[in-house]
């Protein structure tokens, strides 16, 4: 365990000073860019395309092999980030999974609020299974609230009678707008990176005049029924902790099969630190081989009957 590693990262995440008046949305997108972008690894090579009707990012690893493909749906408060900013997060978990990845650039609040981004996360599902890929080689992944959107999307599929996928992995999902978890207030000295009215103003942003209540909004209010395996993984020094704790009830309760990894003393999405903080890298390593495993016992399944 690399307990001084973690607390420099703490110490680093905590280095940034609150803004006195809270920045524009345009400020909030720059700042995302410029200070969490990471590139895709060398070894991935990445090619602008079109998925769902919107621009997207693939992301195809040397040496892949097999029909497996994930879809990654990056985080940001529904407001910031794109498949460029989470080029290196996506890429990395598809070169470990031996996977190839695309990551569509799904619309942002404010300009479009819900169920924007979930119209756009399900229209690039289904472009997937339209154009051939079969859903027990297809894997979904997602950050923060490209988590919720992942689970969002999968909702949407099912209430649509398309076939779900082999598996998802979620990254410190945000599924609960209603902003109702004991942790929103209990982890709030421990979180480095959020404060409460941060969550607050995201969510404002992207429900505009919709029930926070909406499954589709808030999955870890829904009914899980058919959802595929999941695996989510948490650190314990985040607001979000509750999300992902009370998600994995839901999903158990439902009968999904469920995985939860809090890891003790990391912070939101902490898999992005990869190559700086062995945690992270050893739960991408485990992200990818659950999503891996889950493709070939699928098809293995598949080819067995």
């Amino acid at each position: 365990m690399s307990r001084q590693q973690r607390e420099q990262l703490d110490a680093t995440l905590r280095s940034h000073p609150r803004p006195a008046v809270p920045p524009t949305v345009e400020e909030q997108r720059a700042g995302f860019t410029a200070g969490l972008t990471r590139p895709a690894p060398e070894d991935v090579a990445v090619r602008r395309t079109v998925l769902g009707g919107r621009p997207a990012l693939e992301l195809a690893p040397a040496g892949t092999v097999g029909p497996g493909r994930l879809l990654y749906l990056h985080g940001g408060g529904y407001v910031v980030g794109s498949p460029d900013t989470h080029a290196g997060l996506a890429g990395e978990l598809a070169r470990r999974a031996g996977l190839d990845a695309v990551s569509p650039d799904y619309r942002l609040a404010p300009e479009h609020v819900f169920p924007a981004a979930v119209d756009d996360g399900l229209a690039a599902y289904r472009e997937l299974l339209e154009t051939g890929v079969d859903p027990r080689s297809l894997v979904l992944a997602g950050d923060s609230a490209g988590g919720g959107l992942v689970l969002a999307t999968l909702l949407a599929a099912r209430a649509a009678g398309l076939p779900q996928p082999a598996a998802a992995a979620l990254f410190s999902p945000w599924v609960d707008l209603t902003l109702g978890g004991g942790s929103l207030r209990g982890k709030a000295d421990a979180d480095p990176i959020f404060a409460e009215e941060d969550l607050r103003a995201y969510a404002a942003h992207y429900l505009g005049d919709a029930d926070p209540e909406d499954p589709l909004a808030s999955p870890a209010l829904a009914d899980l029924t058919g959802l595929p395996p999941l695996l989510i993984q948490v650190g314990a020094n985040e607001l979000l902790l509750d999300d992902a704790v009370r998600l994995a009830a839901r999903a158990g309760a439902d009968d999904v099969d469920v995985t939860l990894e809090i890891g003790g003393n990391l912070p939101h999405v902490f898999q992005h630190h990869y190559g700086r903080l062995p945690e992270a890298d050893a739960a991408l390593d485990r992200a990818a081989g659950f999503l891996a495993a889950h493709v070939a016992a699928r098809l293995a399944t598949t080819f067995a009957g």
